[in-house]
């Protein structure tokens, strides 16, 4: 049985975790922009970071710290991205070591995450003045994890926070979640960052595949605006407090375990789909009758990664052919004359393509279904059994007033 539960990153037993204002981001002071996590014992722990060539310091620091499979805590920053910018890789060190220091445990025991402006020299003495009270504040609560979330926010309007109980073994398993992603999001990893937490005994080489198995299924399929980051990170960490019989292979136990993470990553996803920059729309594409689950999701990417659709959406615009253009530039090959278009929402479901060809339908009907906050674009392949669903968002003016002057 899977429940959703509240606590975060502090769900999962042994972890505790902060966020503080440290004073990297200079314009807003009263803005939290440092957090900590923090297991009590050594974790089996993975990553996964952006395929931008470009990548942040901070990543090549992770890559060796979790050369051994383990880790102990996560420090990250809101604020400046660490990017292109001078003596990074030597700064991305300098905060492990600082967390390292006032927690007890090596500095290649903690990994380190930045997000914000890139090429400019991050204040790293202002992080490291601010660590002694950050680990002051550490706490079991789900406070805390508020408190971490808020702090690796940029132009997140909300909150990305999630947590998940299961049975593993005949043990409770907990796991939590908190994300920052709003911008700079398209399916090419995980676009974010995304700290995750469980108490489940799982091994390093176990631990990695799950994640990678629940990536590719749930980041992997969102978009917001086609940019994929410098700094894009998930990282998970595992403590084993749960007391289960450590997984060391895939079967049932494993299979549990994968079920609660993908359910987590899931929502997160969602989250960070749903509250793009400037968004005022959840979309979400789903493509059923496909003739591979491969085929299914490049088709649904596509449509939730075309701007024309986004713009349609945004003016609640049933412009249906938007959506038949962006799946024939999928590179997929399939025979538009067998593909049905429904929209639908909470307002109700109005189907406006058949067999490739336009019906008529309520225009009025139409634009309250596309009214709504949540929108599902319903595509029917005709071709097979497969089916796969994907989320982004529409685009508005806020989305260029937002970028226009971010760095400025």
């Amino acid at each position: 049985m899977l429940n959703f539960i509240d606590g975060g990153v502090c769900a999962a037993r042994g972890f505790r975790a902060a966020g503080v204002h440290a004073g990297v981001k200079t314009h807003a002071e009263w803005k939290k922009d440092v957090a900590l996590i923090v297991s009590d014992v050594d974790c089996s722990a993975a990553a996964v970071f952006t395929k931008n060539v470009v990548k942040a310091a901070p990543i090549h620091v992770d890559l060796r710290h979790l050369a051994d499979g383990k880790a102990r805590a996560v420090i990250a920053n809101s604020g400046n991205a660490n990017a292109c910018a001078p003596q990074g890789e030597e700064n991305a060190e300098r905060m492990c070591a600082a967390a390292a220091k006032a927690i007890g445990c090596k500095p290649e025991d903690v990994l380190v995450s930045s997000t914000g402006v890139i090429g400019q020299r991050i204040h790293v003495e202002a992080i490291e003045a601010a660590v002694p009270a950050l680990c002051a504040a550490l706490e079991r609560s789900a406070e805390a994890s508020d408190a971490a979330g808020h702090a690796i926010m940029t132009t997140d309007t909300l909150k990305k926070e999630v947590a998940v109980e299961t049975t593993v073994g005949g043990k409770t398993v907990r796991l939590g979640g908190i994300a920052k992603g709003s911008g700079m999001i398209h399916p090419n990893m995980g676009t974010m960052l995304c700290f995750l937490t469980t108490d489940i005994a799982i091994s390093p080489e176990m631990i990695k595949e799950a994640l990678l198995e629940t990536v590719a299924v749930s980041f992997n399929r969102i978009s917001v605006d086609g940019d994929t980051s410098t700094n894009d990170t998930c990282l998970v960490l595992a403590n084993g407090l749960a007391g289960n019989e450590p997984i060391t292979a895939k079967g049932p136990d494993y299979n549990a375990f994968l079920a609660a993470l993908r359910a987590l990553c899931t929502e997160l996803a969602k989250k960070m789909a749903s509250d793009g920059e400037g968004a005022r729309h959840l979309i979400t594409c789903t493509v059923k009758g496909a003739k591979s689950e491969q085929s299914a999701e490049t088709i649904a990417k596509s449509v939730v990664s075309s701007t024309l659709t986004k713009a349609a959406i945004f003016g609640a615009d049933a412009n249906w052919g938007r959506v038949l253009c962006a799946m024939g530039y999928s590179g997929e090959d399939f025979d538009p004359d067998r593909v049905t278009v429904r929209f639908a929402s909470a307002a109700g479901d109005i189907q406006v393509c058949a067999n490739g060809r336009g019906l008529d339908f309520d225009e009025e009907l139409a634009k309250k279904v596309l009214t709504e906050h949540d929108v599902e674009i319903n595509i029917s392949m005709g071709e097979g059994e497969a089916s796969c669903t994907c989320w982004g968002c529409d685009i508005t003016y806020d989305y260029i007033k937002i970028n226009g002057d971010y760095r400025t």
